[in-house]
């Protein structure tokens, strides 16, 4: 993907460790965005898993230009490194006063990669109103571990998000965070465009690192969400710090001393 290189700093990287998500508001052109539903309606085509994005969508086409707009070519190259593989895309179509809220899930049934994730895309061509739904989501649930739907049977959790955004806006997710789409209870029919990246470079410094030791970085490595327990939440925090040593390739970094002391490993010293 070309793109003028508006990487993500390093703060911006740890906000998305802590939340599972970057929200980039309004970065889609209107004339784009005008474009979008027609788009939409007419299909785009089914690419198989792990397909090139240039294969996957031909240069020129909308999602191409979509992905190669210099803000979000910029987050995806930073988040997942340049040449990603697509793994799936979908558009999700809402009818008005149609559909069910989705139970709460996460979308990596099997996958519990500590050193690597995939990033999913979602492009909300409309402005999206609390009457029409939007996708819910529960920042800093994405390295909690679950299997789909284990979340299903949770109605609300503290600290949820609904959202709610300007014509344009690209959310960036990661594939563990637990969500679901709403239902629409509004007079539009409501679109949303997905599509699923998987890194094919180790995700190690891919963003500008310049501001690598500002204390930004540790504070929002160590964000709580209202739905953490005091005693779990440290859990968050510890699985963020292993995520950001694998990211930064820096095996000593550390917040109060956690993953320090549960890598402390005596009898393995002894018999070096």
């Amino acid at each position: 993907m070309s793109t003028s290189k508006q990487l993500l700093n390093s703060a911006q990287v740890a906000s998305f460790v802590a939340h599972g998500s970057l929200r980039l508001d309004a970065v889609v052109p209107p004339e784009m965005n005008e474009q979008a539903i027609g788009v939409f309606d007419a299909g785009i085509p089914e690419v198989p898993f792990g397909t090139p994005v240039d294969k996957a969508f031909p240069e020129g086409s909308f999602a191409r230009r979509l992905i190669e707009l210099p803000a979000v070519a910029g987050a995806l190259e930073s988040l997942v490194g340049p040449g990603p593989t697509v793994d799936h895309h979908f558009v999700h179509v809402r009818e008005p006063h149609g559909g069910e809220a989705q139970p709460l899930h996460a979308d990596a049934v099997i996958d519990i990669r500590p050193d690597a994730f995939d990033v999913q895309l979602m492009y909300y061509p409309q402005d999206v109103t609390t009457e029409m739904g939007g996708t819910l989501s529960v920042p800093g649930s994405h390295l909690r571990r679950t299997n789909e739907s284990d979340t299903g049977r949770y109605q609300n959790l503290r600290g949820q998000t609904r959202l709610t955004c300007p014509a344009g806006t690209v959310v960036l997710l990661h594939h563990g965070i637990w969500h679901g789409g709403r239902r629409n209870d509004s007079d539009i029919l409501r679109y949303m465009f997905k599509i699923r990246f998987n890194p094919t470079v180790p995700q190690v410094r891919l963003w500008d690192t310049s501001d690598l030791d500002d204390p930004a970085v540790a504070r929002e490595l160590s964000r709580t969400f209202p739905w953490y327990e005091p005693a779990t939440g440290r859990l968050e925090v510890y699985n963020r710090v292993r995520l950001w040593r694998a990211l930064t390739g820096d095996d000593t970094f550390d917040i109060d001393y956690w993953a320090t002391r549960v890598a402390n490993r005596p009898t393995l010293r002894s018999h070096a």
